[in-house]
């Protein structure tokens, strides 16, 4: 079924509200445009697949309906795009949610990819011929929509199985607890920042670097968004990166970019490297560095002993010692120097089935490690 207008919605909806669960997932065109927007929906059930799309309706208010309706399972796999994804587009909140590659890492599945968990649980092999295709293109072809079909229709077979899995090895309070926090993430907000605090390798650069790499990445931001395309298909931050460390004068020195680049961008390139150069050193930008905290002696042995442990405890219950305690949990518990599990509750970042599971042991552990 394709949901294409208002009365199609609706039709939909009556089939999705009788339903307890519903597969769920989205195609996008990120790789394409300079905004990104959910340009399809695809939802399973057990007798039928519906497939919105969201480029021919964009009210989908009794679709939100059913994705907030806690009495309604959805199921995806890697759902933190999509949550934060149809919040931005439709103001689409999700509840009841369960993440079938969350399950896939409590149960110590290595490989948490779908294609990968659907051949080794159900044998089912999935193409991914259309995985980076224009999805804002229309019409769809019959090939595009039955590819889109596969990613959501057997999502419910799949959650069966590991469901069944993890009450087996007493880790589903665990996995709930995760998906619960998971659907409440927010796609982040625009913020009036300089662009070069998200791009890698930034913070190694001199201030005079960065003043030129700030001039840099706005006129790829400026030329994405004129030409809506997605700015590294304007620049790469690879070429980027090597116009900011040879600082080019002229066009002979942007041998790093193609022929049509150095066309249609060289001289733009060539103006902003001088505005960059002509910055008064007392205006240049600086990266802002968090000033780290000063660890004493004993914090440092708590947290070396707590990596030791999470490492040994991970092995012993086969997961991923950063899902048991991420070392960013590990210097936070070290820094509180817990004497029992009562300490643990002020810790915000540390999960309720984290406290419950190794509370005790770790404060057992700590309290073991002295100044000498």
């Amino acid at each position: 079924m394709i949901v294409k207008n208002r009365s199609d919605l609706f039709r939909a909806f009556d089939i999705l509200a009788r339903e307890k669960a519903i597969g769920i997932d989205l195609e996008s065109d990120s790789m394409f445009h300079y905004k990104e927007k959910v340009c399809l929906i695809q939802i399973s059930v057990p007798d039928k697949n519906i497939l919105i799309d969201t480029l021919s309706i964009r009210d989908l208010e009794p679709l939100s309906q059913i994705l907030s309706d806690p009495a309604i399972r959805k199921v995806f796999h890697g759902a933190d795009y999509d949550i934060r994804s149809l919040f931005r587009d439709f103001n689409t909140e999700i509840t009841s949610l369960f993440d079938t590659q969350i399950a896939a890492k409590f149960l110590g599945i290595e490989q948490t990819g779908l294609s990968y968990i659907l051949e080794n649980r159900l044998g089912i092999h999935l193409e991914k011929k259309f995985q980076k295709s224009d999805w804002s293109k229309r019409p769809l072809s019959k090939e595009m929509l039955k590819y889109a079909v596969k990613d959501s229709c057997y999502l419910l077979s799949l959650a069966g199985i590991l469901e069944k899995e993890l009450m087996e090895k007493g880790r589903l309070s665990w996995f709930e607890e995760e998906c619960e926090l998971l659907s409440k993430v927010r796609p982040s907000s625009p913020r009036d920042e300089p662009l070069f605090l998200r791009f890698k390798g930034a913070i190694k650069l001199d201030r005079r670097s960065l003043a030129l790499l700030d001039e840099l990445l706005k006129l790829r931001e400026e030329l994405a968004s004129k030409k809506d395309v997605p700015p590294f298909k304007i620049l790469g931050n690879n070429q980027i990166m090597e116009i900011v460390n040879k600082k080019p004068m002229t066009m002979d020195d942007l041998d790093g970019l193609s022929l049509r680049q150095i066309k249609n961008l060289g001289r733009s390139i060539l103006n902003r490297t001088q505005v960059g150069m002509n910055i008064p050193e007392e205006n240049l930008p600086q990266f802002p560095r968090e000033k780290k905290q000063k660890l004493s002696v004993i914090a440092l042995r708590k947290i070396n002993a707590l990596k030791e442990w999470k490492g040994r405890y991970g092995e012993e219950i086969g997961i991923d010692p950063s899902i048991i305690c991420p070392n960013s949990l590990v210097q936070a518990i070290a820094l509180v120097n817990p004497c029992s599990p009562e300490d643990l509750k002020g810790l915000s970042e540390m999960r309720r089935w984290q406290k419950d599971l190794y509370g005790d042991e770790i404060c057992t552990l700590l309290s073991s490690i002295t100044q000498y």
